[in-house]
């Protein structure tokens, strides 16, 4: 009887739970939360701490964040912070590496963007910086005790994989003046019990139910992302998406937000406490344009030094005015990747921020659709253990329970398109 630990590493807690070969919870969910932790060593540890407090199995799975980058010494040790996908700091070298390269042509080999978030754009700026690697690899392969392989998914998410060939890509290594010896070896083959760590996004969808082209899943945790899981011979990047390979059959879809919980937690930082249901108030009633790239774009426009603004502010502006304007923006951003995937037909709301009652009702108000919400509290917790069963040769249970559907109001509609307008005419101004 199968029996495994998984493993989620996200960008603010870690957790850790014993599954059994149907993917059920045996034990507690063991859990530590941190905030915009940079230093390698510290976050393995306390990795390992959870991963000790959950208790013993022979198979070890993980999810974690993707697209970070820590360069190490030569004793193996780290010798750069973790450059995860909200350090931005390398936007002037992705410029800089655009005018090097064909961005389509990138697109269409990789699946990603030149862009802060990924891979190449922070080794062009570690090297216009002077800061010296032997090697590079990402925050998941140092958490087991011997460094493993990067699986496919996670090497995906770098944006320096051939998508084609499932290796890294020559033209971009050749540019950047990399060998590919300085990378970790892409692989799935585990070690001492421990496999390869997924990337998060895969194990959401997984963990969710969220299979085929036609069921999205829409996170919202400290990012938010919109995106598919679903078996595909063909490796076509479409405009604005991007597109991952998972294994030899499948490939995650979608788009990603750098504003989520984060934003949430920076209105509540920010601004007086409010009082009122958002849910129950005049669509766009606020007269304000609340343009949410606080943490920088990624889809649809992948702009590398956009940022957030807010127009139409007045004296008259309340508190909850721009927690409106601020959920509703985020909402009009989803619905901009949500038009770049006319396929989807069920969307399933899924993350932490999703408890949010009066978030979920403006989301589904602005996508103009149903959305149903994930009544598994740790969907990438799940998909860790789905997935590493699958390793295993166990199937458990695709499907993950559904809970309420939260209906949208089609008396709302017009207001959301032209609030979306007027969001879309402050990007152009401000990019």
């Amino acid at each position: 009887m199968a029996r495994v630990l998984a493993i989620d590493v996200g960008s603010s807690s870690a957790r850790a739970q014993l599954f059994d070969e149907r993917a059920e919870p045996v034990a507690e969910l063991v859990q530590a939360k941190y905030e915009g932790e940079r230093d390698a060593l510290r976050l393995v540890e306390l990795v390992r701490k959870v991963a000790a407090e959950a208790g013993d199995a022979d198979t070890v799975g993980s999810s974690c964040f993707g697209h970070s980058l820590v360069g190490l010494g030569a004793d193996s040790r780290p010798v750069t912070p973790i450059l995860d996908w909200r350090d931005v700091r390398s936007a002037a070298a992705a410029e800089r590496l655009l005018a090097r390269v064909d961005p389509d042509e990138v697109h269409r080999r990789t699946g990603c963007y030149v862009h802060p978030s990924y891979w190449p754009a922070k080794l062009a700026w570690l090297a216009e910086e002077g800061i010296v690697a032997e090697r590079f690899v990402g925050f998941q392969e140092l958490v087991p005790e011997r460094e493993p392989a990067i699986s496919l998914s996670q090497a995906s998410a770098t944006g320096l994989l051939n998508l084609a060939a499932a290796r890294w890509d020559e033209e971009l290594l050749d540019v950047l003046g990399l060998d590919e010896s300085r990378l970790p070896r892409i692989g799935d083959d585990p070690v001492d019990g421990w496999y390869p760590a997924l990337l998060d996004g895969v194990c959401s969808n997984v963990g969710a139910g969220c299979l085929g082209r036609d069921r999205a899943a829409l996170m919202i945790g400290t990012s938010g992302a919109f995106r598919t899981l679903y078996e595909s011979d063909e490796l076509a990047p479409r405009t604005g998406l991007f597109l991952y390979r998972v294994d030899a059959r499948r490939v995650l879809e979608g788009g990603a937000l750098s504003d989520g919980g984060n934003l949430h937690g920076w209105l509540d930082d920010t601004l007086k406490p409010t009082e009122g249901n958002l849910a129950e108030r005049p669509p766009d009633g606020h007269g304000l344009t609340f343009l949410t790239l606080l943490g920088g774009e990624r889809s649809p426009g992948w702009s590398t030094r956009a940022r957030g603004a807010i127009h139409g502010l007045t004296l008259s502006t309340t508190a909850l005015d721009l927690r409106q304007a601020a959920y509703e923006g985020v909402g009009y951003r989803f619905a901009e990747v949500a038009d770049l995937m006319p396929e989807v037909e069920e969307v399933v709301a899924t993350g932490g921020a999703v408890g949010d009652d009066e978030w979920v009702q403006i989301l589904a108000n602005v996508l103009e659709r149903p959305l149903t919400r994930s009544a598994v509290p740790e969907a990438s917790l799940r998909g860790a253990a789905v997935e590493t069963l699958a390793r295993l040769g166990e199937a458990a249970p695709p499907a993950a329970p559904l809970a309420d559907v939260v209906q949208p109001c089609p008396e709302r509609f017009e207001a959301h398109r032209a609030a979306r307008e007027r969001q879309r005419r402050l990007y152009d101004a401000v990019t």
